[in-house]
């Protein structure tokens, strides 16, 4: 991709009422645009990350034997009736009635619309274990929209619900959620934080929640240094022992062993081997995928910019020839181009007649892992260098052997 034929509205000031670095580099390197306080457009260089991180999501729900579907954003209220939760969660609902005198909702998430679901179509005892996820827009009516993408009102979480025929079969589905979770939080650069917690007006008994250390999470959490037990801090008292730390933290996950709450509500039975009527065993399971993105940046950034983790970067390369009119360096730099997309690498090539300052500025602050500098200088002796965004380590090439060390560095 061109730079120069691509959109990346990147901005050198820090817009104003932005205190989240996250935020400020969101929308500094042309990732989102604030449409309206908590509503966000996400710009092709957001959307590419958000796409990654969902493709992540994805291959490790399909691995542990999920399935991908899409519910409706858009309810009847009556359903939420039935498990009490239009009182309970009537305050951050964006309620309206249709044209038909129904009274609907946007859904805020979906255990109710998913048991329903579920009731309709599972019968047996043989159909049993399934789990269900989609990675779907949800909203919230936040009174205090906060950091950008963190708190917002229109936000994109995945959200996975387990079935089973007891609580054997959901303790065996939670396993293999918390093992996933821990995989899809790796793989997007994060260290996660696991504690048990309040399962609040999602209900059931048993739920834990998945946290990365920022300094703009709104929880806090005990770290033991020696052993690294993770107590949440939900009153303020600290455990006993200085080899306790306390961190705050942003909340990325949170998974829910909700027992037939949903089931015995909404009417979702099945019929086991003896022909008998029983309420399915139910779990639930949510990542919050934009924030996720939020939290990246939090914890993978400097004083020039955002710093991707490999596998959620928006381009795995850029280069960047120095002088955009310098035909020997353009002409290098498209070939570099056709021979690293035709290794599987997305490349992005910044073609523009801008300053160098410009263009080593726009190069840190949108963060890809790896650059192809093609300056005069280096070509005189037959080299260009290739810069390590994470570290700055900047290391001379011979110009004919790039592809081999890019695809090294790569793939390391």
């Amino acid at each position: 991709m061109y730079w120069s034929k691509y959109f990346i509205p990147t901005l050198k000031e820090v817009p104003t009422g932005t205190e989240a670095v996250s935020h400020q580099l969101s929308l500094r390197a042309g990732l989102v645009h604030m449409l309206t306080s908590g509503v966000y457009s996400y710009l092709p260089l957001g959307y590419k990350v958000l796409t990654r991180v969902e493709n992540i999501i994805r291959q490790e729900m399909d691995a542990i034997g999920c399935h991908e579907l899409l519910m409706p954003a858009l309810h009847p209220i009556e359903i939420w009736k039935k498990s009490g939760r239009d009182v309970t969660l009537k305050e951050v609902m964006f309620t309206f009635d249709n044209k038909k005198g129904q009274r609907m909702c946007l859904g805020p998430t979906h255990e109710e619309i998913i048991t329903d679901l579920a009731r309709q179509f599972v019968k047996s005892y043989r159909q049993l274990p399934v789990t269900l996820y989609q990675i779907q827009t949800k909203f919230r009516d936040e009174i205090r929209t906060r950091f950008g993408i963190v708190r917002a009102c229109e936000f994109i979480m995945k959200d996975a619900y387990s079935f089973d025929r007891d609580t054997e079969g959901l303790k065996k589905n939670y396993d293999l959620q918390l093992s996933a979770y821990t995989k899809i939080f790796k793989r997007c650069g994060l260290d996660v934080i696991v504690v048990a917690a309040d399962s609040g007006a999602m209900g059931g008994s048993i739920s834990h929640e998945f946290l990365v250390a920022a300094p703009i999470g709104e929880d806090a959490v005990w770290v033991n240094k020696t052993s690294g037990q993770a107590i949440k801090d939900e009153e303020g008292k600290a455990p006993l022992g200085d080899q306790w730390e306390r961190k705050v933290a942003i909340e990325l996950g949170h998974v829910f062993q909700l027992g037939t709450k949903y089931s015995e509500s909404l009417g979702a039975l099945y019929l086991d081997e003896n022909g008998e009527q029983k309420p399915m065993i139910m779990g639930c399971y949510g990542i919050g995928v934009s924030r996720l993105i939020a939290a990246v940046i939090e914890v993978n950034n400097d004083a020039n910019g955002i710093m991707w983790p490999g596998e959620i970067a928006p381009f795995d390369v850029e280069i960047l020839p120095v002088q955009a009119a310098d035909e020997q360096a353009m002409s290098l730099a498209k070939a570099y181009d056709e021979e690293l997309k035709a290794s599987g690498m997305d490349v992005l090539l910044d073609d523009r007649d801008e300053s160098a300052g410009r263009k080593f500025n726009d190069a840190d602050l949108i963060g890809i892992p790896l650059r192809i500098i093609i300056g005069k200088r280096m070509l005189a002796n037959n080299q260009v260098e290739i810069k390590i965004r994470r570290t700055g380590q900047v290391i001379a090439v011979d110009k004919n052997k790039v592809k081999e060390e890019i695809l090294k560095l790569w793939k390391a």
